[in-house]
């Protein structure tokens, strides 16, 4: 017995997302036509027309649907931080292209981001799409800098949106410069001083009614080693 056309749905859409994610990865988004990306998921034009209006949508699916895998990652990924843990650090590591697909993801996605900013509509759509990502992320960063006492001090979407754009930049620079870029320790060296230049301090009552502070992370190391440079020669 043939399956409903709502049954099909999903394996429709899964079909199409998995054709298109391969082309505008081996081809580029541009380069890419509905009619490669239909010959590939073994459908017809039609099967993409009444999922989708144009080559745009698809992409902002795709779109979507990283945004899920990637905040679904970082919230496993900072339950797990320890106190005093940068959480900064973490999400630089954690999305800097650490494997083939996200690097080629990220270009997919940049090639995309150039496509928007020179088409008005394109940019409005994929900015909606992306605020879902910055409102995600700003959860996760309140949430586990909370847990070390600290809060920002500028709007945490502030924060995210300039985490997001340091880790793009990097990303960037280190698929064109490669190792002699030294990407993977300038964000291991910029990440404390960015999160201890940004947050503040959050003062609660403890038990017994007193303030309690809230704590940087790194912040003892750092202080030993200005207590180190200032100590006097053995």
């Amino acid at each position: 017995m043939p399956k409903s056309p709502t049954k099909r749905r999903p394996i429709t859409l899964a079909s199409l997302a998995d054709s298109a994610l391969a082309l505008f990865t081996e081809r580029g988004f541009h380069a890419t036509s509905i009619s490669d990306i239909v010959q590939r998921a073994g459908l017809t034009r039609g099967a993409f027309y009444s999922n989708y209006r144009d080559k745009e949508e698809l992409f902002l699916a795709l779109y979507d649907a990283r945004t899920d895998a990637l905040l679904a990652g970082l919230r496993e990924a900072a339950a797990r931080l320890e106190p005093g843990q940068d959480p900064v650090d973490r999400f630089l590591a954690y999305i800097a292209g650490r494997t083939p697909q996200e690097r080629q993801w990220f270009l997919v996605s940049m090639e995309f981001t150039l496509h928007a900013a020179r088409n008005p509509a394109v940019a409005e759509a994929l900015a909606a799409h992306e605020e879902r990502l910055v409102r995600g992320l700003s959860e996760i960063f309140e949430e586990t800098l909370a847990r070390d006492g600290l809060r920002p001090v500028v709007a945490t979407d502030d924060l995210t949106r300039l985490v997001m754009a340091l880790s793009r930049g990097l990303t960037a620079v280190g698929l064109v410069q490669g190792a002699h870029a030294g990407t993977r320790d300038l964000a291991a060296r910029v990440a404390p001083r960015l999160l201890s230049a940004l947050t503040t301090t959050a003062v609660t009552e403890q038990p017994d009614g007193r303030p309690r502070h809230g704590h940087h992370p790194g912040e003892d190391d750092r202080e030993d080693d200005r207590e180190d440079e200032g100590a006097p020669d053995a």
